[in-house]
């Protein structure tokens, strides 16, 4: 009899493609992929330990599932990913309900972890992390039309609140070639829609070819015939290049959507984050990218209390938001993380500061985000249809303008019969909370 797995796969979309190429080795090992753990023998936790808040739900995770375990619902619980790879020795002491922990060079090696652990052997294995392939088979936990598509993994940037380099080490891009015959193979599977992501997107190629190479990545994406939105997140500013804008405004595969994480607008706190740049010449960039692509659409995070923000350099932040207007943009409250140099750092901001200082930014952006949607109306856009919202009773999708899971939705209703995956025009008719709603416009062909 087959044995059942099943997975939680927690975090960004970088781990999740790390997620959907184990359930591949296990798939073809013959194990049931299963996606209630109920059903499970099995259960692989994929963990984040980007900051407090992810660790915590891992943690809560796994103890969830060793609840199960417990009760004999399943039989073995695996933990890899970002958490085990941190928190190496913790994990496994302070739950010894999990049958293996491995780090993310252990991956590959997954279907062995999984048997093993069915068999009653423990595990405890964490290879170099450059041992984590990057390159393989899928199992998209996505829908089929939308796809990430990652394109290199590991940061060099060293951004001295981020634990990242110390989990993922150094930055390594994938070949060209590599990638391109991925993303054919996800969009020969239906794929309309390929998400370029990596922790730094706009780093591609410079370790492997000495100089980067999203610009002609991204122009190779183009040729092939089924793909018809090509997104970018995680652009670090620094690298945003005249060459990338401007295929960006020549290729219409490539959407004029950009994530530019720039956590801070004042230059004492970038300074201390080891980031370059101050409010000047952020709000110069946001000026160029906007006249080099006309109609682009901008997200950002930023992150407030940091260590040593003040009254003054707050300021500088919400005058700068205020000011840029990002038509998506998320704040976050600084998370002290060990083994960082911020962490160690004086002037630490007390909770309630950061707490209230994240409202303030946030309820801008809520206001800033009303007048965005307020200018839509009349506008017709092109809708990736995901699918038929039966409270709601009509269907719903995303624009070109709106990256899955963290951006708004489109609520509409469509003039025939559609299905998921298919480009609908949508003419706005009004708009609620964050997300627009209309109707399928009369002129304007769909692309199935």
């Amino acid at each position: 009899m087959k044995h059942k797995v099943g997975m939680i796969s927690l975090g960004c979309p970088k781990n999740l493609v790390d997620g959907e190429m184990m359930l591949a080795k296990l798939k073809q090992a013959g194990f049931q992929i299963v996606t209630d753990v109920d059903e499970a023998d099995a259960i692989i936790i994929n963990t984040c330990g980007f900051i407090e808040d992810a660790k915590k739900e891992a943690i809560d995770n796994i103890l969830e599932m060793a609840q199960l375990k417990q009760e004999g619902t399943i039989r073995a619980i695996v933990v890899t990913g970002c958490l085990a790879q941190r928190y190496q020795e913790e994990v496994k002491k302070e739950i010894p309900e999990a049958d293996a922990v491995i780090g993310i060079g252990k991956n590959a090696d997954i279907v062995q972890v999984v048997e093993d652990a069915l068999a009653g052997t423990q595990t405890e294995s964490f290879p170099p992390r450059e041992n984590l392939c990057l390159n393989g088979e899928r199992i998209l936990a996505t829908p089929p039309f939308s796809a990430y598509l990652r394109v290199a993994d590991g940061c060099d940037n060293c951004c001295s609140y981020c634990a990242i380099p110390m989990i993922r080490g150094r930055f390594r891009s994938r070949p060209m070639e590599e990638i391109v015959a991925e993303a054919e193979k996800l969009a020969k599977n239906g794929a309309k829609e390929l998400i370029l992501i990596a922790q730094d997107t706009t780093r591609y190629g410079e370790d492997l070819y000495g100089e980067l190479r999203l610009p002609q990545l991204l122009e190779e994406l183009c040729k092939i015939k089924e793909v018809s939105w090509l997104r970018l997140l995680y652009c670090y500013p620094d690298r945003i290049t005249d060459e990338l804008l401007s295929v960006m405004n020549r290729e219409e595969k490539v959407l004029p959507y950009l994530d530019l994480p720039l956590q801070h607008a004042d230059s004492t706190i970038l300074r201390a984050m080891n980031r370059t740049g101050d409010r000047r010449s952020l709000t110069k960039l946001i000026e160029h990218i906007r006249k080099m692509v006309p109609g682009v659409t901008l997200r950002t995070t930023m992150i407030v209390g940091f260590p040593g923000e003040g009254g003054r350099e707050f300021a500088q932040l919400a005058e700068f938001v205020k000011d840029v207007g990002f038509d998506h943009l998320g704040c976050f409250t600084y998370s002290p993380e060990e083994g960082t140099a911020a962490a160690a750092m004086g002037s630490q901001v007390p909770q309630d500061v950061k707490q209230r200082r994240q409202e303030i930014i946030m309820e801008e952006q809520a206001r800033m985000v009303e007048r965005r949607l307020k200018k839509k109306k009349g506008e017709i856009l092109p809708v990736l249809a995901e699918g038929f919202d039966a409270y709601a009773e009509c269907w719903y999708g995303r624009s070109a303008s709106d990256a899955p899971d963290i951006d708004g939705k489109v609520f509409f209703h469509p003039k025939a019969p559609l299905s998921a995956g298919d480009i609908v025009p949508v003419a706005i008719t009004g708009y609620l909370d964050y997300d627009l709603v209309g109707e399928e416009a009369e002129e304007g062909p769909r692309k199935s």
